[in-house]
């Protein structure tokens, strides 16, 4: 058994016995926490060291498309095929329907009737003008009968009166008798002529119940039918009618368009046209500006433009959605010559006395030297420098120079929003 000495001998430590190994565990937390200094330290260089670039706005670069030989598109828009002449033709007396002679789609010629009313009433009232007339008349021809005999008689007592034979009283009250018929006779004939005034209008009376075509055209609605009573005023309700029906003349038609306040810059009157109906995408229509409406909607900031159309067919009808390219003959040029493109006018800068514009390659910019052409409204037509597509910067500063990095405002104002959510 150990004695309490040896005991404490084994308790004492060894101060020259060599260190226990190493497990490894601390240079892993060494190793893992220079990586993470690392790592910090990159996105405090992205955050707040990496030079973020000049804050710019940018805009695209339209090219002008071909719009037929010779000539470029400045301008597309879209409209409807319109009449300027069409009307809803209805009698000018109130009276009932006898007959309707038009359907839809049926062409009528100037003059040609298009419905009969009952005329009775029309045929009644001309009658009784013409039994007045006739009354007239013959009232005329027994005053006239009267007067020849006054007029002998005066004539006679006249002579009897120069040779003292009959009393100068008696040879006055002839002539005053021939006078008074002779007066007699003027208010009949002008009787007579009011009597043929009033059968003149009851004629235009009977007439009236004739509905006829006030021009050729095309009957696009129906809109009476026999039995019902039509009026030229509007007596309420529904059951009278007010038209018999609708025609438009289709020579008359032409394309209105809505062109916004922007735009109506490129284009001026007598400018040529190019419509497609919606209904016929593949049919290229020749038309031409006739006038700018002088007035704007200010609710829509729109322009009304009137474009007339060179080519007439039965498959252009009122209210078709047509789109519109307003052209521009292009000028003399080689046959190998490129289309231009439209690109704002904020975009184009000089740099050194040059005409030049910055456009986006990544998240830096490249300058380019243009050719410029027309000024069409707020847009400039570039000849040579630009392509359709290219994105460059509106407004370009001073600062900015060929490969300076810069960043689109607008993506910055949606990732500062999306932060705030």
């Amino acid at each position: 058994m150990a004695s309490s000495a040896d005991l404490l001998k084994e308790l004492r430590i060894d101060r020259a016995a060599p260190p226990p190994p190493s497990t490894g565990r601390g240079v892993w937390i060494a190793l893992g926490l220079a990586g993470t200094l690392l790592v910090l330290g990159t996105i405090g260089w992205l955050a707040f060291g990496r030079d973020k670039g000049i804050e710019v706005q940018t805009a695209d670069v339209v090219a002008i498309g071909n719009g037929g030989a010779g000539a470029n598109s400045v301008l597309d828009a879209t409209g409807y095929v319109v009449a300027r002449r069409m009307a809803t033709v209805s009698s000018k007396i109130t009276g009932k329907v006898r007959e309707v002679l038009i359907e839809e789609g049926q062409r009528v010629e100037a003059g040609e009737v298009m419905a009969r009313l009952d005329p009775i009433d029309a045929d009644a009232q001309r009658d009784l003008s013409a039994s007045q007339l006739a009354s007239a008349q013959s009232q005329i021809a027994g005053t006239q009968a009267q007067l020849r005999d006054a007029e002998a008689n005066a004539a006679r007592l006249g002579a009897l009166a120069s040779q003292k034979l009959v009393s100068r009283a008696q040879f006055e009250q002839a002539v005053a008798q021939r006078d008074a018929l002779r007066a007699q006779v003027a208010t009949a004939q002008r009787n007579a002529q009011v009597a043929r005034n009033s059968l003149a209008i009851a004629s235009n009376g009977v007439d009236n119940t004739i509905v006829r075509a006030p021009f050729a055209g095309v009957v696009i609605a129906k809109s009476a039918q026999p039995g019902e009573i039509v009026s030229p005023l509007s007596a309420g309700g529904g059951f009278t009618r007010t038209g018999i029906g609708t025609i438009v003349d289709m020579d008359s038609l032409e394309i209105e368009v809505e062109v916004g306040e922007a735009f109506i810059g490129r284009v001026k009157p007598g400018m040529p046209v190019e419509a497609t109906l919606n209904a016929y995408q593949d049919w290229k229509i020749p038309a031409e500006v006739i006038a700018i409406i002088p007035t704007a909607d200010r609710g829509k900031a729109t322009v009304k433009v009137r474009v007339a159309l060179k080519q007439k067919d039965a498959r252009i009808v009122p209210e078709m959605g047509v789109r519109v390219s307003f052209l521009e003959a292009a000028r003399p040029a080689a046959s190998n010559a490129k289309p231009g493109v439209l690109a704002p006018s904020a975009a184009l800068t000089q740099r050194a006395g040059k005409d030049v514009a910055f456009v986006m390659a990544g998240e830096a910019v490249q300058q380019r030297s243009v050719t410029l052409g027309r000024t069409l409204g707020d847009d400039r037509e570039v000849l040579d420098g630009l392509a359709g597509g290219d994105v460059v910067v509106l407004d370009p500063p001073e600062k900015l120079a060929d490969g300076s990095r810069v960043r689109i405002a607008r993506e910055e104002a949606g990732d500062d929003t999306n932060n705030d959510d």
